[in-house]
């Protein structure tokens, strides 16, 4: 309990981060292609969060808006309605100049390679460095070695049409990272690559990740790749489906599943629980719900003790793995105790909608619900 105690208290300080330690901020974004009659909307109302060092993993099929988000976040289109913040800087009306400027910042990896066939691959890796104003003479170690390590060591001076297209892809990955940018933008860079190759390719991002903090978002349908990611958003037909926390939801389900209530969820339902659940915390003494107030919201306790209150006494005390709030949303109707903190406590809740559904998807769920509300009567 005291290591499931400590994963909590890390997953309140990485996902739920304050604004200045968020690298994108995707906020009602809608986007259009064509003019006229011929103007359809691509993009609607995407809403999305990167905090700095997540590595974000968009899946979906083709033509689901994946790359056109991806490139509205690195400048390469504009934004047309909506706010997307990128490394605190609002892109939305932002000058050439100035988005040149955070460019900079930005490593692009696409799934054309957008290689110079005149320059050798060193030669290419090392344009990105010197758009960044690094000279040649402090940047051409790190490039043998990034080369090195992507298994071009042998190809470092041949020229783009003496490589194939997995070496192509890497020398994109190594001009797209060389610099250290604060933010990496990644279109397909493994889908070339086999095994070995892709699986360097992710442990570079996890390295720049964890000890550099770049934010590395990637498009890509290569399931080969999924178990690095911090977070999954998948998106279909224009708009975010899913978003979903790994390593959130991973714990959450560690919690649920010491529950009896959710004991009998099959793996499926427990993750899709655990996915739609948000984390609220609350201080000493905060009260959590009201007496007679409507309820729209399901609580589940991870750290900390609450004190349930009627007619203002005190009544009960509940722990870690207990659960409150259902009573108004099977019952439609008040809240019949107010509930509040002990000490600081987590909570895990699911909204009204989203509580009736699991209630739906397994009967001995609502078994245990209703047999755990007669008990307490």
């Amino acid at each position: 309990m005291i290591q499931l105690s400590t994963e909590l208290d890390e997953l309140i300080h990485r996902w739920q981060p304050s604004a200045d330690q968020l690298s994108v901020i995707v906020d009602r974004v809608q986007h259009f292609f064509g003019e006229g009659d011929a103007r359809k909307q691509v993009l609607f109302d995407n809403e999305l969060s990167i905090r700095a060092g997540e590595i974000v993993i968009m899946t979906g099929p083709s033509g689901s808006g994946k790359t056109t988000l991806l490139t509205l976040m690195g400048t390469l289109r504009t934004v047309q309605e909506g706010s997307l913040r990128v490394l605190g800087r609002e892109l939305r009306g932002m000058s050439p100049p100035k988005m040149v400027e955070l460019r900079k910042d930005i490593g692009f990896i696409f799934q054309a390679h957008n290689l110079f066939e005149s320059l050798t691959a060193h030669q290419n890796v090392r344009m990105a460095t010197q758009l960044v104003g690094v000279a040649d003479s402090e940047s051409d170690g790190e490039i043998k070695r990034l080369l090195e390590r992507l298994g071009l060591g042998h190809r470092i001076h041949y020229k783009p049409k003496s490589l194939s297209g997995g070496q192509k892809q890497r020398v994109a990955i190594a001009r797209g990272v060389v610099h250290r940018p604060r933010l990496i933008l990644a279109d397909e860079p493994t889908a070339a690559l086999d095994a070995e190759s892709g699986r360097e390719v992710v442990s570079l991002f996890q390295e720049l990740a964890r000890e550099h903090n770049c934010t590395i978002v990637i498009v890509t349908h290569d399931n080969r790749i999924l178990d690095v990611a911090d977070r999954i958003v998948n998106m279909v037909d224009g708009r975010i489906h899913s978003n979903v926390l790994v390593q959130r939801t991973a714990v959450i389900c560690q919690v649920l599943s010491d529950i009896p209530l959710f004991r009998s969820l099959t793996p499926r339902v427990l993750s899709h629980v655990a996915d739609r659940m948000r984390i609220r915390t609350f201080a000493a003494g905060e009260a959590i719900i009201r007496q007679g107030e409507m309820g729209d919201e399901f609580f589940v306790i991870g750290k900390g003790d609450v004190e349930i209150v009627i007619d203002g006494n005190v009544v009960n005390r509940l722990g870690a793995g207990s659960f409150f709030g259902e009573v108004s949303l099977i019952k439609e109707q008040p809240r019949n105790a107010t509930v509040q903190a002990v000490a600081p406590v987590i909570c895990f809740t699911l909204m009204k909608e989203d509580f009736q559904e699991v209630m739906g998807q397994s009967a001995s769920f609502e078994e245990e619900l209703r047999r755990v509300i007669f008990d307490r009567q």
